[in-house]
């Protein structure tokens, strides 16, 4: 007969084996790799366009500096180099006069600064988004499904929650959770609504009060979304949430949240991708609650996440 610690081995793994089998197929068939990019549409498109009203842009990616603090293991550097001719010093140009130019090589990981999270990124016990097994597509040399690459280019209108505003302060503080109700509460203040396929982008005025001052602080613990908050999110039906943290949940998180889980609610569950470091302090500062937001990432192929520069326009 098993004893009692036996059992409860045994339970782990079937409770473990049963949860990573479990999954629901995407409302976009079995097949689909882009989830809630679906919700784009020619009409959105339009509707976006129509919020340009004084020919505005401004960009929602920060600026990226080799060093800057990152989740660790990740980091950038930077290298800047002649090949063959270092202005001059190496003789004639190839080219027949003489030529001077620099090239740059970079060794960085994608999620790194202001980045889009892939439905590939975070799972849930080996799976995910539309019951992906990890071991099924993830391989050293790229992803074979989920890639950022296939995600189509995001035109849409976005959307502002200035949660620093709504509590009346400069920025949130260190690990300070966002719960649903207080998301509700903000949009009811600032008379915001929003629509299948917007783009969801929180202000906490985090990143542009300690980036600069205080970088250990600001890349070890950042407020954000509670766990029920990713899920009232996502109930809303958009494209993409993101905010000005390099993470979207609160860390360290809420007492009872799992850490990051808002990953695998948007992600996994729901398909909806996620935009971390968003540079949110100019449209918080001239109360832009509404603009047209375009995103163009790289396209290489297999990578899970990918640094980003969206443009908004009003």
């Amino acid at each position: 007969m098993l004893n009692k610690s036996l059992l409860l081995i045994v339970s782990v793994i079937v409770a473990t084996t049963v949860s990573a089998q479990e999954c629901e197929v995407s409302p976009w068939g079995a097949d689909d790799q882009i989830g809630a990019a679906n919700r784009l549409s020619p009409a959105n498109v339009l509707a976006a366009a129509s919020l340009i009203k004084k020919g505005e842009t401004h960009p929602l990616g920060i600026v990226i500096e080799p060093g800057m603090p990152a989740y660790p293991p990740r980091y950038t550097q930077l290298q800047v180099v002649q090949p063959s001719q270092q202005f001059g010093k190496n003789g004639a140009s190839a080219f027949g006069w003489e030529a001077s130019w620099n090239d740059d090589m970079v060794q960085m990981w994608l999620g790194t600064g202001p980045q889009l999270d892939g439905l590939g990124h975070m799972g849930e016990a080996g799976m995910f988004y539309n019951c992906n097994r990890g071991e099924d597509f993830a391989d050293i040399t790229g992803l074979t499904r989920l890639d950022t690459s296939q995600v189509p280019p995001i035109v849409a209108r976005g959307v502002l929650i200035d949660m620093a505003k709504h509590l009346k302060v400069a920025s949130l503080d260190a690990g300070q959770p966002i719960t649903s109700e207080e998301l509700k509460a903000a949009m009811a203040d600032q008379n915001i609504t929003v629509g299948s396929g917007d783009v969801i982008l929180i202000h906490t005025g985090y990143t542009d009060a300690t980036l600069k001052s205080n970088p250990e602080l600001w890349g070890s613990t950042i407020p954000g979304i509670t766990n029920e908050a990713a899920v009232f999110l996502a109930s809303l039906q958009p494209v993409a949430v993101g905010a000005d943290t390099w993470g979207l949940a609160a860390v360290p998180p809420a007492e009872g949240d799992r850490a990051f889980y808002d990953h695998v609610v948007l992600l996994k569950d729901n398909g909806i991708y996620i935009l971390e470091t968003m540079n949110t302090g100019r449209l918080a500062q001239e109360s832009v609650s509404e603009f047209m937001f375009v995103l163009g990432q790289a396209r290489l192929k297999g990578a899970v996440q990918m640094i980003i520069n969206p443009v908004a326009m009003w």
